[in-house]
């Protein structure tokens, strides 16, 4: 089994998290992405004015609703202390020693992996995919997809997605203004974020 993991705070999940997950479950053949919303990541300690676990975990299932290879889980939002990438693949992998495992990140996130906690021990236990924004420089992606590569002995492809560049942080801003989110985010999402009046 081939098995996608997208995870993330998705405060709110939006339609460049969704596109990376086709793309990812489209190139590399993929049986499933996870969409695994964090539950207390270290580098996201201030939550101030954010949504709460509840209502973070129910956009995702809202927005992933109609696509049968995407599918929600919570075993971050169920972790004990700070919720660390390397001891979810370690757990997934000795629960399900038959998935190989892809962990789908961001440009962003991959030009700071090696502050991660345990990048080794992330890179032992999955391929990375890396996604690109519209103003990537490429030859800069390449070079640290090579670095990463050279110093983990790491299994890193690049994503060809079509990635608008949009940011959960403005989105919320955005809501906070006034302004309309509609085609940013799913329409039930919207709906969701209207009706609980979060980020106002």
């Amino acid at each position: 089994m081939r098995i996608g993991i997208m995870g993330g705070t998705f405060d709110p999940i939006h339609i460049g998290h969704l596109i990376l997950g086709e793309t990812a479950w489209q190139q590399f053949f993929l049986d499933r992405v996870l969409y695994m919303p964090a539950g207390n990541p270290p580098h996201k300690r201030n939550r101030a004015g954010r949504a709460g676990d509840e209502e973070r975990v129910e956009m995702v299932r809202l927005a992933i609703a109609d696509n049968p290879h995407f599918e929600l889980s919570l075993m971050e939002m169920n972790a004990d202390g700070y919720s660390y990438t390397y001891r979810t693949l370690e757990r997934l992998k000795r629960e399900h020693p038959e998935y190989e495992l892809y962990f789908i990140l961001g440009e962003d996130s991959l030009r700071d992996f090696c502050t991660w906690k345990e990048p080794q021990r992330i890179c032992d236990q999955c391929t990375l995919l890396a996604g690109t924004r519209s103003d990537t420089d490429s030859e800069g992606l390449l070079s640290r997809i090579r670095e990463i590569r050279d110093v983990y002995h790491a299994s890193v492809e690049r994503l060809d997605n079509d990635n608008l560049d949009i940011a959960s942080h403005e989105l919320r801003k955005w809501v906070s203004e006034g302004r309309s989110i509609r085609y940013y985010v799913p329409d039930a999402v919207a709906k969701y974020i209207s009706d609980k009046k979060l980020y106002i």
